[in-house]
Order: structure tokens, then sequence, then C-alpha cells
């Protein structure tokens, strides 16, 4: 039997990962007909099927579930024997891919990812950004980014900007037709912009005042998906919209937006790059977290100097 390379075996893992064959083309750099025939001539090496696929989805059979967990491991030491290599040269390289939500990846373009192009050249920064979490593991990322709440609890977490928090904002052309809530049970009398989330049910606008929780299914005729939409909505008048103060920045200082309920609002643990603490740290990883963590940096995020949190 010809033995597979190890650029086939890697492809593998890729279309593990992604479970298609256009996204995983995309992340390795070849054609879709290209890792579609790779696959196929992969499978004949080994001489068993290894993929189940349809018109519009990968997935894995049983032999190629027990054959990918089976390579995972040796592919995992060799890359971080690759990144043993970088560090002995003294410069990152590879590939770091990052999983950020659409703010994290913004706060990481503006404070983060330009200063670090420019020092590791020999990095290539895959940063994807998408609404649902996602186990980096299993889709094959070095990092995540997401709010502190929302890292798994066997990650190692690197604070990244400072606190945060959401808030009801609407424009002031809104307000003066429908007048200004005062307490967060107001708001089932006004036009509220919701938000379905990715698992597909709608968000409960949360708040909190000196110890008292409330959380609630705001009435709306306009529901959507994206924060930065919610925003552009709340801020043509169409309603109330609830984001994080973040994302509404720029217009709630230009005067496009007002804030609501401030004092509903109390500020939280904000967001988090997070890792894997049973692997090998990439040294590319390694350099962004450095990189993160320096003074000035930290001070264009809003934070003070931190440690690591778990």
């Amino acid at each position: 039997m010809t033995k597979p390379t190890l650029a086939d075996l890697e492809a593998f893992a890729v279309v593990a990962a992604e479970r298609s064959f256009r996204r995983a083309a995309d992340v390795i750099g070849v054609s879709r007909s290209a890792l579609s025939h790779r696959m196929r001539h992969l499978e004949e090496q080994l001489g068993v099927r290894l993929l189940h696929r349809t018109t519009r989805s990968v997935s894995l059979t049983d032999a190629g579930g027990r054959f990918l967990a089976r390579i995972t491991p040796t592919l995992s030491e060799l890359n971080a024997t690759l990144d043993t290599l970088a560090d002995d040269r003294g410069e990152p390289g590879g590939v770091l891919r990052i999983n950020a939500s659409r703010a994290a990846a913004r706060l990481l373009l503006a404070h983060v990812v330009p200063a670090y192009l420019r020092r590791y050249p020999a990095v290539e920064l895959d940063l994807v950004s998408e609404g649902r979490l996602v186990d980096i593991v299993e889709q094959g990322f070095d990092a995540g980014v997401r709010l502190g709440e929302a890292v798994p609890q066997d990650m190692i977490a690197v604070k990244l900007g400072g606190a945060m928090r959401f808030l009801a904002v609407a424009s002031p052309e809104y307000l003066h037709r429908f007048g200004t809530p005062g307490v967060p049970d107001d708001l089932h009398k006004h036009r509220c912009i919701r938000q379905r989330l990715p698992s597909g049910k709608r968000y409960r606008w949360e708040f909190e005042r000196r110890g008292q929780e409330i959380a609630i299914d705001v009435p709306g005729a306009l529901t959507l998906d994206d924060n930065e939409l919610m925003v552009e909505a709340a801020a043509d008048g169409l309603g109330i919209a609830y984001v994080p103060e973040i994302v509404a920045g720029e217009r709630l200082a230009s005067g496009q937006l007002v804030a609501l309920l401030e004092a509903w609002s109390p500020p939280y643990p904000g967001l988090m790059l997070y890792y894997p603490g049973h692997r090998h740290v990439p040294a590319a990883l390694r350099a962004f977290i450095d990189l993160m963590k320096a003074p000035d940096v930290q001070a264009g995020m809003g934070m003070a100097p931190a440690a690591d949190n778990r």
C-alpha cells in the first residue's frame, strides 16, 4: 500500500473540521475539485471510505472518525515540533487561526493586528468572525475570543479589553415620538428591536440594579441577528435596541443614539482570548498574547495591565 503524504493527512483533518469541501479548500488554498480528488485518492490508498458526501455537506464515516482520532495526536505533536523549531529560529511563523465574535474581531483589527503583522511578517493570521460559539479545538482554531462568561472552564483565558456593558439605545427622534423608558418594565410599552441568537431563540434583555435582576422578553415587530444591524436600525428610528456599548459607541458619541436605563446596566467582565491548556502553545499565538499584554495596546483597548485568568 502506498503511504499517504503528510499534506493529504492534514487536508483530511481540515475537511473533517470544516465539514465542507468549499470551506476546507479555502483554508488550504486549493480548489474544491482538487481537494475532493485528493480525498478520494486518500481513500483509495487506505482502502476504506473516510467521508460521507452529499451535495451540501461532508461528514465522517465511522472508519473516518476512528482514523481522525488516531492521526490527530500525531499531527499535533508534529506541529508542536515545528513550532519549537520556530522558537529556535527566534521568529514565529506559520498560520495562526483565531475565532472571534464580530465585535471582538473589530477590536483586534483596531488595536492588535496591524502591529502584529508588522512585527511578525512570517505569520499568516486567519481571523474568523461569526456569531455562534464553536468548539475551537474541534474546528481547528488556535484560540478564540468571546465574553468571559462564555469561555469553557477547561481553557486558559487572557483578558482582552476592559469591562463591558449592554445598553438599551434609541434615536432622539424615536424618544421624541414615543417617550423615554424610566425603568425596564416600561419597555413593554415600546417598539423594541429584538435579537435572534445563533441557536434560533430570541434574546431576553437583562438588567440589574442593587442586586435586583430583571430579564425581559421585549415586544417588537423587528427581529435581527446582528448587533451592528440593530444599531443601524435604532439610529434610523425603528425602535429601541439592546447592544454592547462598544458596538454603539460611535453613534452614541455623535448623538445619533441616546443611552437608556444606564442605572440598570452595570459593567461586567469583558472579552477574553482563550486557548487549550493541554496543548503546546504555538509560537505565533504566544507572540500574539504578548503583544496583547503590551501596556500601550492595553491602554488603547481601555484596560489596565492584567494577568492571565482562568
